[in-house]
């Protein structure tokens, strides 16, 4: 058959055919979740539906900490869908909520806001196990999304009321409500600069300094702000021209990138709240594959905005050997690093970074108290985590642990024994039960800060793996921090790499210490030639 009597025809095999066979398959994938095909909706996931979806209803239904939602079958893809829901977030819901009970511990009730409620999951979460402590306030932008938590708040016997004013029309529950909510379709930024609050909690998506301004204008004092970003492309220097338009800092990517991204969004909240006459104490800064989360506790005045803006700092980075050092305050500039690289090799090896957030990433008296709330809830998935940066947050890698009402144990975390006390053992010196007013809480938080200045934990953290020597075997990790801790240095893990080490060790000393307890990989095979050869001979 010629091409002159017939058409072109396809063979079996043909790539042509194959490539349209794979664009349509994956265009089904797309949209299988959109009702748009007759194939139903599965839940692959691995949480289990807590009960089957309505008929008629293209709705999941999801329990998280006790909390059911409603989910749309596309709620993993944000571009096609309102009401968004990353079940990998689990682990930033959490530590959002251990932070909210530690704060609604230290004075309630409290004006809380979940600014971009999508499912409103997070409020929820807060409603039903904190109850009267707090007075939940759920925003969203989209229709869809306000009715969809307006569904779930029945969905969890939870009444729902509009926003206060005259038309603030509410919605009843079936038998007694165990908490009240506050829905509303608002900007997040109308509404903060409408009304006060203790807590604020944003989570956009991408990125956040879009909020921060008005986040930071009506929070009360000693309040506290949780930031998550979720734009990773430009919070790890994969897009930098991204990460100067958002953030106005320069970045490359280097071993401690995490840590990096970490400081730069701390160092955009400090300089929105110092523009608002703020200053900021970092609670907590997680950095993970997908979100970046930074807590920090808002401190009025002037004063406070200075000393907060004295910490961002430019970073001096070797690209040879990445050796780090902060900048010092001062007119005159001393860019000088602590390695050879720009004496031994042609060209300029050193890049300035930042400006970053140079001051302490952890508060660890917050984190013991979030460790207990996450014991309390029954939140096992973070308590490894909240151990770890307890460690972090003093660079030990031996830590007494307040953990719950249990008899003194000792655990495994991280490769290092972490002895446990009974609670009883945890009362302080104050047992008048009186609480203190703004002025003193104001004053102790500002004398502590100050106590625990000599304290802090030492910036960043060198992998392991990144200056091992070729041809040598390194010491197992945990055998490391030992030799470290035995040089007379300050040690621990950190939870932005588990190869990392933190420490005040220079990166000479660093490397020096891992050269002496490193061996040659031929050791091994040269001894059992040597017992070989010795044995033929007797």
């Amino acid at each position: 058959m010629t091409s002159s009597t017939c058409g072109f025809e396809h063979a079996c095999v043909c790539s042509v055919t194959i490539a349209r066979k794979t664009d349509m398959m994956s265009h089904l994938k797309r949209h299988v979740n959109k009702g748009e095909t007759e194939a139903s909706y599965s839940g692959s996931s691995d949480v289990p539906c807590e009960e089957p979806a309505p008929s008629g209803q293209p709705y999941e239904i999801m329990k998280e900490l006790g909390t059911n939602v409603q989910l749309l079958p596309n709620h993993t893809t944000p571009q096609k869908s309102d009401t968004y829901f990353n079940r990998k977030m689990k682990t930033n819901r959490q530590l959002v909520f251990c932070s909210l009970a530690v704060l609604a511990e230290e004075r309630n009730p409290l004006e809380c806001l979940d600014a971009f409620g999508a499912t409103g999951i997070m409020g929820l979460q807060w409603a039903k196990h904190l109850r009267t402590a707090v007075k939940v306030t759920i925003t969203d932008i989209s229709d869809t999304c306000v009715k969809m938590i307006k569904e779930n708040c029945q969905l969890n016997h939870i009444r729902w009321r509009g926003p206060r004013g005259p038309d603030g029309a509410g919605g009843e529950v079936e038998g007694t409500p165990i908490a009240l909510v506050e829905v509303a379709k608002m900007d997040a930024n109308v509404i903060m600069h409408l009304r006060p609050f203790d807590f604020i909690h944003l989570d956009p998506f991408g990125t956040a300094v879009n909020y921060l301004d008005a986040a930071f204008r009506n929070v009360r004092n000693l309040g506290i702000i949780s930031v998550t970003s979720t734009d990773t492309g430009s919070l790890y220097a994969k897009s930098p021209n991204v990460t100067l338009r958002h953030y106005g800092c320069n970045l490359v990517r280097t071993e401690y990138y995490r840590e990096l991204a970490a400081r730069m969004v701390v160092a955009a909240v400090a300089r929105a709240a110092a523009r608002c006459n703020k200053g900021i104490e970092v609670l907590l800064a997680v950095a993970v594959e997908h979100f970046v989360l930074v807590v920090v506790r808002v401190l009025r005045g002037p004063t406070q905005a200075d000393e907060s803006a004295k910490k961002l700092r430019k970073l001096v980075h070797c690209q040879w050997c990445e050796e780090r050092v902060f900048l010092k305050l001062g007119n005159m500039v001393d860019n000088t690093l602590p390695c050879n690289c720009h004496g031994s090799l042609p060209g300029k090896t050193a890049v300035q970074l930042g400006p970053l957030w140079s001051g302490p990433l952890f508060n660890t008296g917050f984190l013991r108290k979030m460790l207990l709330a996450a014991v309390k809830y029954s939140m096992d998935d973070i308590q490894p985590l909240v151990k770890t940066l307890i460690c972090e947050s003093e660079c030990t890698t031996l830590k007494s642990l307040v953990h719950g009402p249990s008899a003194l144990t000792n655990q495994v975390e991280c490769g290092v024994v972490i002895k446990t006390l009974q609670s009883g053992e945890e009362a302080g010196p104050d047992q008048s039960g009186k609480r203190k007013s703004g002025g003193e809480e104001s004053g102790s938080v500002l004398k502590k800060l100050k106590s625990d200045a000599s304290l802090e934990h030492p910036p960043f953290y060198y992998s392991i793996h990144r200056h091992s020597i070729r041809g040598m075997n390194m010491p197992k990790l945990n055998r490391f921090l030992q030799y470290l801790t035995d040089a007379g240095f300050r040690v621990s893990r950190t939870h932005f790499d588990p190869t990392g080490v933190r420490t005040d060790a220079s990166l000479e000393k660093f490397k020096s210490v891992l050269t002496k307890y490193s061996v040659p990989t031929y050791t091994n095979a040269t001894a059992a030639e040597t017992s070989v050869s010795s044995e033929k001979t007797e």
